[in-house]
């Protein structure tokens, strides 16, 4: 195993490291919610992307993007068209040989083929309630009027998708070579939806994704989202069986050792604000570093990894993430 892959898994799994990782990872489309059969050319620019910032930067793990591929085109498609709750229970599963599974795969070989020996990769895979939200238009206060109407036709809609969503953690890593997935969930962004709605109707769909990739021998990140502001219950996530947690620390106001407590003890990912006016895109050395050594004194240096609340912006300098590495030493 390659020093840097040894590095990132110690730390995952709170062991003394000699210094503290870092994880960051950028986007590599223009529009990273459009679909790759629409235009076929994302593909071409995710993978030179990836290998572009691996080379330039050398970082200590990769999280593996999706763009092109978020949702599944016919599930998709289906969700557009339904307009009450009842009709969802129409939604059919695909199949395993479906391109959308092989395409992925296809994508993650290719890439851990490039970089995979050398740092550790994870594949992002979005949630069955966040691709149920996106894709059927009217976001969170969509997904929630159609639970008021019929809870169950919600719950079998979200075990299809995370059907899907299983296949695909399944393959990515035994057949793609992923160290693991970087599951992305979110509370639903409507009051009507409460810790308890949660628990009965969003999770078990979360729960059996991880569950499946822990199965395929994932060593796998449960990512609570924080996307343009949004506010989580983390206390809903705390007992899901994933191995590392990166949660928004910024956007929530939990410190990266409040949270580790939280999660169990868990090693977490987080620290800086993933915005344009965050301190990570637009601070001086001085102050990136002395924010890094402040986040460090506050959380410790065993099962903590510095980044940030989610996906930095595209054109963040790469000397800036150099800093947080340089002063994490």
């Amino acid at each position: 195993m390659s020093e840097k892959k040894q590095l990132v898994l110690d730390a995952f799994n709170n062991k003394p490291t000699k210094r503290v990782p870092i994880g960051f990872w950028f986007h590599y489309t223009a529009d990273e919610l459009q679909s790759a059969y629409d235009i076929p050319e994302m593909r071409a620019q995710n993978i030179s992307g990836h290998n572009r910032f691996v080379s330039t930067f050398k970082p200590d793990f990769v999280k593996l993007m999706s763009d092109g591929y978020f949702f599944e085109p016919k599930t998709a498609s289906f969700l557009k068209s339904v307009s009450s709750a009842s009709e969802l229970r129409k939604l059919q599963p695909i199949a395993d040989d479906d391109p959308w599974i092989c395409d992925q795969v296809s994508l993650v070989k290719e890439l851990t083929g490039s970089f995979g020996a050398e740092v550790a990769t994870f594949y992002n895979i979005f949630a069955p309630a966040t691709a149920f939200k996106w894709s059927a238009g009217g976001g969170d206060k969509k997904l929630a009027d159609l639970l008021k109407q019929d809870k169950d036709a919600v719950v079998y809609a979200l075990s299809v998708i995370a059907q899907n969503t299983a296949r695909l953690a399944r393959a990515v890593i035994k057949e793609g070579g992923a160290d693991g997935i970087y599951l992305s969930v979110q509370s639903i962004q409507d009051a009507s939806v409460g810790p308890d709605l949660y628990a009965e109707a969003v999770s078990p769909s979360e729960l059996s994704v991880l569950t499946a990739a822990n199965a395929a021998g994932g060593i796998n990140i449960l990512h609570v989202c924080g996307y343009e502001g949004a506010r989580n219950n983390l206390a809903l996530f705390k007992n899901y069986p994933a191995k590392v947690i990166n949660f928004a620390s910024v956007v929530e106001g939990v410190s990266l050792a409040a949270g580790k407590k939280l999660f169990g003890g868990k090693a977490v990912i987080g620290g800086f604000a993933n915005t344009k006016d965050g301190l990570l895109y637009k601070g001086s050395k001085e102050d990136i570093q002395a924010e890094t050594k402040r986040l460090l004194a506050d959380a410790g240096r065993t099962g903590v990894i510095l980044g940030a609340d989610c996906t930095i912006p595209k054109d963040t300098d790469f000397t800036h993430l150099e800093w947080v590495r340089e002063a994490a030493q």
